[in-house]
């Protein structure tokens, strides 16, 4: 199928082992690299995807998945960002299982293991691509990995650019994307190899098999399509042996013995070719039609060149991110979690010095190209063009060239263009080896090279293994990104140190004047501190900047509320809800307001409302069962308690409430039990010890009454109401006591 290519393997200064030590080496070197994120947390988008993504869990039917985008989004949303990958979540789903709930360290095992998986099957497809040797010893022939394979195999399972795909572990979708690539790779190799690699014949059943790997790939990742464009250019090139260049100059000087090319007359070429483009039209047909809608809805600072007005300024920008995703791949030593929003601002004229990057990042895959097409050697040319081909084809659904993405620049993607990186730069090894006799300085600097990658690689996933440090990991390579800010600023907040995080949110607003999340989370800081002015300018600056954020809109409405502005505040309410019709906390706050007016029936609907939508809203319920007792309906209070306690048996503040009820109803034992239970759940709550403490008062029990006011004023001294009912309490007993003597 593939002749060898014996100079680069002779050449390169690399240890030569039998393929069972080599994919144990490579495989025990790509786990050491991220075994440091095994026990990390879920950071960044694992919240969304998985934590927050209803698919994961057992009520949700599994056939949902199929309906449903990455992020458990129906794809027949306007708002669905269309990321279809029911298999990656199919094994979030069985983590989950297995796991017994949200434990991450199931996951990032998963990932580990993945990616030491897919290091160990590059050493197979590197061996068909860079070409395999069998040497002899004493007179017996020894099958050994090549020494090419390894060194490009090893060089894969260390790069650093991979930590986000196996540290954060939304990239499984990259790394079962990549597995099922490989394995369809493999695969359409395999065809070849059943019919003992006979001229012009192939088993259709591999290839069949093949296309269908492929688009399992796809229901992975996206780009795993792309594995049917490998498999043809290296049909092409490898299997029918086609010279580019040569057929070119056939076809310009007009040579009739173009027909006579023995790759053209090769009917199963042709007929493999169509399996290939009918295969991959249909699995993109049936993609098309399962999205549903167009294509997600970006915004300006998720891919700002995509929103240039201006065709140059589009090219040059997308042109200088090409630049930078290779500079990512030669030197992976700035790693960041997000590079948009500012990280790297627009190319705008031809003065800019960074029209340079994307003018080197040219000149040399045009050498490279030229080299391919030109050199004599047949070996040469294979390996250089399909480590381009590898290189740029699964890069291209994130180029903007079909389609606009929504990143700047996603380490993530470049998983499966690396290994066209990896054999490029074995080959340079083998080039600068063949042209100097100093090998062992270039096997100090592979090993350099190796040594530095895995260290990098060790650092960076230490920063993965929680949101603190990654997020504070960007502010030195992103200092201008304003969702870097933002993320710190959130990860203070909720770990309550709101003086910092008012500092981060301020600098993300400074940096993007129009970033209404920034805006929205620091006016809600500002709320919870009193500083009502400045957080409704905020507000009602986000929701003029984005009219449909309701979560803007409904905490404007709690500022307008807190200032007594009562009409502002329902209007913003109701604006919220009509932009976000499920949305029981701005119920919520709007029965609340109504509460406030003595409006009680619209209160006690706006609850109502918030426990349809979400029946474990247990605030919505208190408030319900606290408006019907203050305003003495007893049984209806009674029976929306209960109601209540049936789908939240465990919320102690409802066992509290619905107490107090059927003290007041005279159910003294009932209300005894749901005290004491309460208690037992929460038992530093003065008011619980205090509350019961006036049902053993009512019901006669004096000596227990006692011991509860006593409790509940040791936890709150300062509550007036106990200590009346206490100092009651104590006339009582000390009057019985007179009695009785």
């Amino acid at each position: 199928m593939a002749e060898l290519d014996a100079d680069l393997d002779h050449i390169l200064p690399s240890p030569v082992l039998p393929p069972f030590w080599a994919k144990l080496v490579v495989g025990c070197v790509s786990l050491v690299c991220f075994a440091r994120s095994y026990d990390g947390d879920f950071v960044f988008d694992d919240s969304e995807a998985i934590v927050n993504n209803k698919d994961l869990r057992a009520e949700t039917p599994l056939g949902d998945l199929w309906h449903h985008d990455f992020w458990g989004s129906r794809l027949s949303s306007n708002t669905s960002h269309k990321s279809y990958r029911p298999l990656t979540v199919l094994t979030f789903r069985i983590n989950y299982y297995l796991s017994g709930g949200f434990h991450p360290m199931s996951f990032h095992v998963t990932n580990i293991l993945l990616h030491g998986g897919i290091s160990v099957l590059m050493l197979d497809v590197f061996s068909v691509l860079l070409g395999g040797l069998q040497y002899t010893s004493r007179g017996r022939r020894l099958n050994l990995a090549p020494r090419s394979s390894l060194l490009a195999a090893l060089l894969f399972a260390t790069h650093p650019v991979h930590t986000e795909c196996v540290a954060g572990v939304v990239g499984r979708a990259d790394l079962l994307g990549a597995l099922f690539f490989l394995l369809s790779f493999l695969g359409y190799c395999k065809a070849f190899r059943e019919t003992g690699n006979k001229e012009g014949t192939h088993s259709t059943f591999w290839v069949l098999l093949s296309i269908l790997l492929g688009a399992v790939a796809m229901l992975c990742k996206e780009q795993g399509i792309t594995v049917l464009g490998l498999n043809a250019i290296f049909d092409i090139l490898v299997i029918g042996k086609l010279n580019v260049l040569e057929m070119v100059q056939k076809v310009l000087h007009k040579d009739k013995s173009l027909e006579n090319i023995r790759m053209l007359r090769n009917g199963g070429l042709l007929f493999r070719m169509t399996l290939l483009a009918l295969g991959g039209a249909g699995v993109l047909y049936v993609r098309w039609k399962i999205m549903g809608t167009g294509p997600p809805a970006f915004t300006e600072v998720d891919n700002p060149a995509s929103f240039a007005d201006s065709v140059l300024v589009r090219a040059i920008n997308y042109n200088y991110y090409y630049s930078l995703n290779a500079w990512l791949l030669l030197c992976p030593w700035w790693l960041c979690f997000d590079w948009s929003m500012g990280c790297i601002p627009l190319i705008k004229s031809a003065g800019d010095w960074r029209v340079t990057a994307p003018a080197a990042l040219w000149l040399c895959l045009i050498g490279l190209i030229c080299r391919a097409l030109c050199s004599a050697d047949r070996h040469r040319r294979r390996i250089l063009t399909l480590s381009l081909g590898f290189l740029i084809i699964p890069f291209l659904p994130a180029s903007n060239l079909f389609f606009r993405v929504g990143f700047v620049i996603a380490e993530r993607v470049l998983y499966l263009p690396s290994a066209g990186y990896c054999m490029l730069l074995t080959f340079g090894f083998g080039a600068l080896s063949k042209h100097t006799k100093k090998k062992k300085w270039i096997a100090a600097v592979i090993l350099g090279i190796l040594f530095i990658n895995v260290l990098r690689c060790v650092i960076r996933s230490g920063e993965w293994r929680n949101e603190e440090q990654l997020f504070r990991s960007a502010l030195s390579v992103c200092p201008l990104n304003a969702k870097v800010h933002y993320n710190v600023g959130k990860n203070l907040a909720d770990r309550g140190n709101q003086t910092a995080a008012i500092r981060y949110y301020r600098e993300a607003v400074r940096l993007n004047p129009k970033y209404v999340h920034a805006m929205n989370n620091l006016g809600n800081i500002l709320k919870e501190r009193n500083e009502l002015r400045e957080a409704e300018e905020l507000l009602s600056l986000a929701v003029q900047i984005q009219p449909d954020f309701a979560a803007a809109w409904m905490n404007l409405g709690i500022v307008q509320n807190s200032l007594k502005r009562f009409e502002a505040a329902e209007q913003s309410y109701r604006t919220a809800i009509k932009h976000r019709r499920k949305y029981p906390d701005c119920y919520y706050n709007l029965g609340r307001l109504y509460a406030d007016l003595n409006r009680h029936v619209d209160a006690l609907n706006a609850w109502r409302n918030a426990t349809v939508l979400k029946p474990e809203h247990s605030l919505a319920w208190n408030n319900m069962i606290i408006l019907l007792d203050n305003t003495g309906n007893l049984a209806q209070a009674e029976a929306v308690g209960r109601e209540a306690l049936e789908l939240i048996p465990n919320d102690h503040s409802l066992m509290f409430s619905l107490a107090n009820v059927l003290g007041k109803s005279q159910k003294y034992k009932e209300s005894e039990a749901l005290f004491l239970k309460a208690i037992k759940a929460h038992p530093n709550a003065a008011s619980y010890h205090g509350n019961l403490a006036v049902l053993y008062h009512r019901w006669g029990h004096l000596d227990l009454a006692k011991k509860h006011y006593e409790i509940s004023l040791q936890l709150d001294p300062t509550a007036s109401g106990t200590k009346e009912n206490y100092g009651l309490l104590r006339r009582k007993l000390e009057q019985m006591q007179k009695k009785d003597v």
